[in-house]
């Protein structure tokens, strides 16, 4: 992936560089992108969840005005979130969160940097799945995925 000049990728305060492809947006697209990953690490596959979709895409139409990198405060559910001044598709989201691996240390259970993402991209007990992704009015793409059970507890491993 390459860098473009302003796409970004953010949760709490992350942001990253990210050029958009024109791959679908699909359920689809999220559950192969998430289960990729999952895999590399032999975890088992996420299932696509509508109520878990639901959520999700009730909290992205209320960022559709503004895009602001805000997390819902629900705490049901896991949840990551993708921002773009552009258009950024599924699988961008995805990948980005995916490429904070290189930050985790297994061993040692810790991220030298920022790695919440990934780990909650490959948080066994994390089985459903739903995301949405919404053109703003400012012209970004807003992307949330929220996970059924969440992850990401001290103390724990994600696989």
């Amino acid at each position: 992936m390459s860098i473009s000049k302003a796409m970004f990728l953010c949760l709490l305060s992350l942001g990253m560089l990210v050029t958009p492809s024109h791959a679908q947006n699909s359920q689809q697209d999220f559950v192969d992108a998430h289960n990729a990953a999952r895999a590399q690490v032999n975890v088992g596959p996420m299932a696509w969840d509508d109520g878990v979709a639901n959520y999700a895409q009730n909290y992205a139409n209320q960022r559709k005005g503004d895009c602001n990198m805000v997390h819902s405060g629900g705490k049901q559910y896991g949840e990551n979130l993708a921002w773009s001044s552009g258009d950024i598709t599924a699988t961008d989201a995805v990948n980005m969160w995916v490429a904070e691996k290189a930050n985790y240390n297994y061993e040692s259970n810790s991220c030298n940097g920022v790695c919440g993402h990934y780990t909650q991209v490959v948080w066994r007990k994390s089985v459903r799945l739903g995301c949405a992704r919404v053109g703003c009015d400012n012209g970004g793409t807003f992307v949330i995925c929220s996970y059924d059970p969440p992850g990401n507890y001290n103390g724990e491993l994600p696989y």
